[in-house]
């Protein structure tokens, strides 16, 4: 199976949609999609991402299904009296600690560290995790371990359309990397397009495997508006 993840086009925040540039990224973003073999569309339940992979939805002539767990996810401090610097804001501090503390470079112990542990956000990460494994069984791809397995052979090409903070928790999940790592080092852009596959090699043992990300350039000629990190 392919799963081809799509970030949001520019977003009007305050009014979760997407602004007139956002707009005309979304039916660009179509417009590349168009010969991917698409057979199922998906999309978190804000409006900036539903409006996103509605064209691609009617290039296909695909209804939408919603993935509520996919909406943007939360951060800041769990309680008042553990205070976080930066108000807990994910890629602040998850540069922070690979900067700061080295040690945490590569290793799995993130979350142990008081700007995870004490975060509202790995009650999404959590979350996301485990329902998106959920998700991909109903495909005949079961979590196991680290990795995955093929129950059931599957050739479908399927899309997602979601968010960066919700994007990072599956890169993350899916490919056993350290969530500070994914929110550092592997930034993504509005309507940037990620392809993943999941092919199953020996005893049907399924090692994910990132065939494209990132990939804007189907945007070259439109000039971005300075973004924020999502609210």
């Amino acid at each position: 199976m392919r799963l081809i993840f799509v970030r949001h086009g520019e977003p009007d925040y305050d009014n979760d949609c997407l602004t007139e540039n956002g707009i005309l990224q979304a039916k660009m973003t179509a417009d590349r999609l168009k010969d991917e073999g698409i057979s199922a569309i998906y999309s978190s339940p804000m409006g900036r991402a539903r409006q996103t992979a509605s064209f691609t939805a009617d290039q296909y002539g695909l209804e939408i299904n919603i993935l509520d767990y996919m909406h943007e996810i939360d951060w800041g401090s769990i309680s008042p009296e553990v205070p976080l610097e930066h108000d807990g804001h994910l890629w602040t501090l998850g540069y922070k600690l690979l900067a700061d503390e080295q040690e945490y470079v590569g290793s799995n112990r993130w979350a142990e560290h008081h700007f995870f542990r004490d975060n509202r956000c790995m009650k999404y990460y959590k979350m996301v995790s485990e329902s998106f494994d959920e998700f991909l069984t109903g495909f005949g791809i079961v979590r196991d371990g680290k990795l995955y397995r093929c129950d059931r052979e599957n050739d479908e090409t399927i899309a997602l359309f979601a968010h960066g903070g919700s994007g990072a928790v599956l890169f993350s999940h899916i490919f056993s990397l350290p969530f500070p790592f994914v929110l550092t080092s592997l930034p993504y852009g509005v309507c940037s397009i990620s392809i993943m596959e999941f092919v199953p090699k020996k005893d049907s043992t399924i090692i994910p495997r990132l065939e494209l990300f990132n990939d804007m350039g189907h945007l070259e000629n439109i000039k971005p508006e300075k973004l924020t990190f999502e609210k």
